[in-house]
């Protein structure tokens, strides 16, 4: 049977609130195989190339061997009457019966249809698109940048308004589950507790899944991914879980096993006996722009100053955390952060930085301009995020501003807050040089902190223009050889999974202009 890729909101809505009350049960016992649905997690797309694409699903129910065929089609059009490409993948039980089909031999720079069939059943269809070829000359590129999306605090509206415009591509930033319990009035809870085994990450991964509005999301277009810490533990650093695991290492190992085997990414990504997943890499989307993907979680040092007896983030004055501007501190790790540095593209207008947080300087208390180094000297900071780095992100900056890299646009997500912000070369100099622009999005779900204590604090940071931290939402892009158009989005309630979506505000980017101007 074919479902068509949009269904009325009621039907999907519907179908999401039976698959979230039988979800467990199907995943380990089944209800016998003329009821199962095999694609109950849905289809995803990732990774587009020019010539090619990763296809995902994964299969659930009762009775699936060890092995399991599953063919996939690709089609020039929605009804499957051009077909593009064919082939066959095997889901194994060892991958939890995922399937990263990689599909090549594709035309470059323009949209497909997919589905897969296994078992005599056949799934969704899903919709995806290829990137231009890296010499060609692109008009437009639509975007969706989205992050945080803690299941059990609210529901995904802001996902239906993310994927309307039927974007080319999603840039996830971060925290797709959260590893947490839920309490016991939470809006929908978490099935089990906090997730430490691989069974466990599978279950938690598998419940998001089948939330129909992310399934949406996942059918409307090929996604991009950059994990946070929540995939895993909250603010873990590299082998360093905050509750001070001594058994973290295998932790960690089986949350990167189950977020491979549940996303879009191709075979070569998946984890390798020593427990490290590949993450960070770049796409050129023709001659527009490149998309720069990095991993700071996977390859950092430890936060600095933790409190007494775990690890983890703090927020307190730089004046007494010196060990925060420690030169030797890295948020990248060494060869990530040369990787970036030899990568900038010179050629094309446009450096997209995709990442998990906030790279801009964001005091929680004034800062004594006078007394301000390179790396300041004063003030409060979070030191889970690139405040806790000042030495790694300067470095960064100082490429950035020795090479002139062109058209620096900085994306991020997990402060659950909409920033919008000047990338300035240094932050210890009042009215440096502006090197770009910076949108932080809020969270599709995730709480916020509270917007009296963000507008305070936005006083002490003159170069952040925005920041809005009462609303769910995500950011959509719009950009062209000449200017970034980027639409801060935000859902009316996030306890209501029909809620509408407005635009908080707008700000625009000009090509050959660092910075960014309100629109």
């Amino acid at each position: 049977m074919n479902r068509a890729p949009l269904a009325g909101r009621r039907a999907v809505l519907g179908r999401g609130l039976a698959a979230g009350l039988a979800w467990p049960m199907l995943l380990r016992h089944g209800r016998g195989h003329a009821n199962e649905d095999r694609f109950a997690l849905g289809v995803a797309s990732g990774q587009p190339q020019p010539a090619g694409v990763v296809l995902w699903t994964r299969l659930v129910g009762a009775g699936l061997g060890n092995r399991v065929p599953v063919r996939w089609e690709v089609a020039e059009d929605e009804a499957f009457s051009r077909i593009a490409a064919r082939g066959a993948d095997v889901a194994l039980a060892d991958d939890a019966h995922s399937v990263h089909a990689e599909v090549s031999g594709l035309a470059s720079d323009r949209v497909y249809w997919y589905r897969f069939e296994a078992d005599g059943q056949r799934s969704r269809v899903g919709r995806t698109r290829t990137a231009p070829a890296p010499d060609a000359t692109v008009a437009r590129l639509s975007f969706v940048a989205a992050s945080c999306q803690r299941w059990d605090v609210g529901h995904y509206a802001a996902w239906r308004d993310a994927v309307a415009g039927e974007p080319d591509l999603v840039l996830f930033l971060g925290d797709y589950i959260y590893e947490y319990a839920s309490r016991p009035d939470a809006p929908r809870r978490h099935a089990g507790g906090l997730t430490r085994t691989l069974a466990d990450y599978r279950l938690r991964h598998a419940e998001y899944k089948t939330d129909p509005l992310l399934q949406a999301a996942h059918a409307a277009a090929p996604w991009l991914l950059v994990w946070d810490d929540h995939e895993v533990d909250n603010d873990y650093a590299g082998l360093t879980g905050q509750s001070l695991q001594a058994d973290f290492a295998a932790q960690r190992s089986a949350a990167y096993r189950a977020y491979w085997e549940h996303m879009p990414l191709p075979r070569s990504a998946r984890p390798a006996a020593d427990g490290t997943m590949p993450m960070f890499g770049r796409l050129d989307w023709g001659r527009l722009a490149r998309i720069h993907r990095l991993d700071n979680r996977q390859h950092r040092d430890v936060q600095a100053c933790p409190r007494p007896g775990r690890a983890g983030s703090n927020t307190l004055p730089l004046a007494d955390c010196p060990q925060m501007a420690d030169p030797s501190r890295t948020m990248l790790g060494a060869a990530q952060e040369r990787w970036l540095a030899d990568g900038w593209s010179l050629e094309r207008p446009w450096n997209l930085l995709a990442q998990q947080t906030l790279l801009s300087r964001f005091s929680w208390s004034a800062i004594d301009a006078a007394a301000t180094g390179t790396t300041g000297s004063t003030g409060t900071f979070w030191t889970d995020g690139w405040d806790g780095y000042p030495a790694a992100r300067q470095r960064l900056l100082d490429v950035v501003a020795q090479r002139r890299v062109p058209g620096l646009v900085v994306l991020g997500g997990d402060v659950h807050c909409h920033y919008v912000s000047q990338v300035l070369e240094d932050y210890g100099r009042p009215g440096g040089r502006v090197l770009g622009a910076e949108f932080a999005g809020t969270s599709i779900s995730s709480a916020g902190l509270a917007q009296d204590r963000v507008s305070r604090a936005q006083g002490f940071n003159p170069h952040v223009l925005h920041a809005r931290s009462d609303q769910r939402g995500c950011l959509r892009g719009t950009l062209t050889p000449d200017r970034l158009e980027m639409d801060l989005r935000t859902v009316a309630d996030v306890l209501d999974p029909s809620s509408p979506a407005t635009s908080q505000a707008r700000f625009v980017v000009e090509a050959g202009r660092p910075g960014v101007q309100r629109a």
